[in-house]
């Protein structure tokens, strides 16, 4: 099977440096870089698009709050589909003219933190998050969690997805994240990680954190790269997805989804 590896990205800012970016780049497929909200600079975006492109890895935009001091995880309410569309649309336009000016190509979407998990759920924020896309540019493709409302209202507007899990994260009941804090929302143990993705590939399943089985389909797998077992965790991953036949390619070059 043809699969992506994910991971975000450009996440320092100024002098502040988090994750290892470079270490990160010769392991995944696909980029997501943070566009100067929740985290990065226009420095860190381009450093993070050059070399990017020097391995041959995918990027994209990793669009978020503008919660530089919460990292963009923490909730934001009360702003409207219009206010959150416009904010989408300003991270898109910067990540684009960066890659471009670097002589890279956007390829996708990503949603951070606090914003991903309530366009999961809430469907006038994930309608404003497909709106910004498409009126950028109705190429992109949108990755995204399986079974949640952004992924129907990107499918209703006509996007590409690319269905990603995290290696990293335990799953509800419902196919959502559970919260961090909560037992089990952490999966630390690359070796554990590699077995659960391995798994629900196989079943074309999210498997939840007691044990229930959600179809779905599975196009990427996303490692936080901001983690502190970040580079072990993709290492491993890699290495076993290899090791059982799979074969690692960017979102842009995965044969489905292009056809899709």
């Amino acid at each position: 099977m043809q699969i992506d590896i994910n991971a975000d990205m450009g996440e320092s800012f100024g002098a502040w440096k988090m994750g290892d970016d470079r270490a990160m780049l010769a392991l995944v497929s696909s980029a997501n870089v943070a566009c100067g909200f929740h985290a990065g600079d226009p420095l860190v975006m381009d450093r993070t698009v050059r070399a990017a492109l020097a391995q041959g890895v995918d990027v994209g935009a990793h669009p978020g709050f503008l919660d530089l001091w919460g990292f963009g995880r923490r909730r934001i309410e009360g702003q409207s589909g219009a206010e959150i569309e416009r904010m989408v649309i300003y991270q898109l336009g910067a990540m684009r003219a960066i890659a471009e000016a670097a002589g890279h190509r956007m390829t996708h979407v990503k949603t951070h933190g606090a914003l991903g998990n309530m366009a999961f759920v809430d469907v006038e924020l994930a309608e404003a998050v497909v709106a910004a896309i498409l009126k950028v540019d109705p190429t992109l493709m949108l990755l995204t969690a399986p079974l949640t409302a952004i992924e129907r209202a990107a499918r209703g507007g006509g996007l590409k997805i690319a269905a990603e899990v995290f290696a990293d994260r335990g799953y509800d009941e419902r196919g959502l994240l559970l919260p961090r804090g909560q037992p089990g929302a952490m999966i630390e143990d690359p070796h554990q990680a590699a077995e659960r993705m391995l798994a629900m590939l196989e079943e074309g399943a999210i498997i939840t954190a007691q044990g229930s089985r959600l179809p779905c389909p599975i196009d990427s797998i996303c490692v936080h790269g901001d983690g502190p077992s970040a580079v072990p965790m993709a290492s491993v991953l890699r290495e076993r997805l290899e090791a059982a036949g799979h074969q690692i390619l960017p979102l842009s070059r995965i044969e489905r989804l292009q056809s899709a």
